[in-house]
């Protein structure tokens, strides 16, 4: 039986471009694999009725979440503060992707040798409307950022340049004195002769799945929601846990079933199997070996770890509840 609209979860990703490779490459690895759809910038998730994806520029995918056109987004952090004024009434963001990385940066001239922080900025944007009365111009395309960044550091006597080109050339071509805009490697702003301020970083960005509070969620869509996070929960928890794999002792110095030292034991026979974190192997292991094990201690990857908490699914919850 087909679903109505309204029951469906409706799922934006990026249309093109490299974000729109990550993104489905990140869907997939958590077992979410995208299928295209008979219609143009449509498609669903294997398996999951109750979801159809939309395809979406990015910056359009922000725009649906604050409208509510979209239950669930996949885009940059940078884009959903910029174009979202008051983000956190309109978005919460679930869970942050490991891609996607950029910063958004107040960058100035290298030649400025005296100038690294805002508040040396703020100097020079007071002299520099003494002298040349007129403001000091900030190229950038982040208009909302700039504004409240630059508000928070008590900085007034300045004009945004609303850039419509390549930001970082702003300045060598007399267009603005300085710029705010986006960076990976900081290898751009170097080549143009720019350097970013001590503390000039506005937003260290990424790209986020996001829900959109003014959606209208239904019980098929809230359900279809936690489904498609429990996924994304045990992948991202896989992605961060290894399996020791040990044989126990005749003695039986572990349990068939518990957690010891903070790490959940499974004991079959002689062998027993631990659930770690990453950076908790080290301790695990000394565990097993103040327990008599001896011999090697395997571990392994996991694909999926379904805990029974589902940390993306809780902060919708939570933001959801009146």
């Amino acid at each position: 039986m087909l679903r109505g609209a309204a029951d469906m979860l409706r799922f934006a990703i990026p249309s093109k471009g490299r974000l729109q490779e990550q993104v489905a490459a990140w869907l997939d690895d958590a077992g979410l694999r995208m299928v295209a759809g008979v219609r143009d910038y449509r498609g669903s998730i294997a398996g999951e009725q109750a979801c159809e994806i939309q395809l979406m520029s990015s910056a359009e995918i922000a725009a649906a979440l604050a409208s509510g056109d979209v239950h669930f987004g996949i885009t940059g952090e940078d884009l959903i503060r910029e174009n979202i004024p008051q983000a956190d009434k309109f978005v919460v963001l679930l869970q942050p992707l490991g891609f996607g990385f950029a910063d958004v940066v107040v960058a100035v001239p290298r030649a400025w040798i005296d100038v690294s922080t805002m508040a040396d900025l703020d100097d020079v944007c007071t002299a520099f409307h003494a002298r040349h009365h007129r403001r000091l111009r900030i190229a950038t395309k982040y208009l909302t950022l700039t504004r409240n960044f630059f508000a928070a550091h008590g900085i007034a006597d300045y004009r945004i340049v609303e850039s419509l080109g390549a930001t970082e050339g702003a300045p060598a071509a007399g267009v603005a004195e300085a710029i705010v805009d986006i960076t990976t490697t900081g290898a751009t702003l170097a080549a143009n002769e720019l350097k970013v301020l001590d503390d000039g970083v506005i937003l260290k960005s990424q790209a986020q799945l996001a829900a959109s509070l003014e959606a209208e969620w239904s019980e098929a869509a809230l359900a279809a929601a936690g489904r498609i996070c429990a996924r994304i929960a045990a992948r991202e928890l896989a992605r961060a846990s290894y399996i020791l794999r040990a044989t126990m002792p005749s003695s039986g110095a572990l349990p068939a079933a518990l957690d010891v030292g903070g790490f959940s034991v499974i004991r079959e026979g002689g062998a027993a199997s631990v659930l770690c974190r990453r950076e908790d192997l080290p301790r695990a292991v000394g565990l097993l070996r103040e327990r008599g094990v001896k011999g090697a201690i395997a571990a392994e990857r996991v694909d999926y770890v379904f805990a029974e908490s589902n940390p993306p699914f809780a902060r919708l919850t939570a933001a959801l509840k009146p």
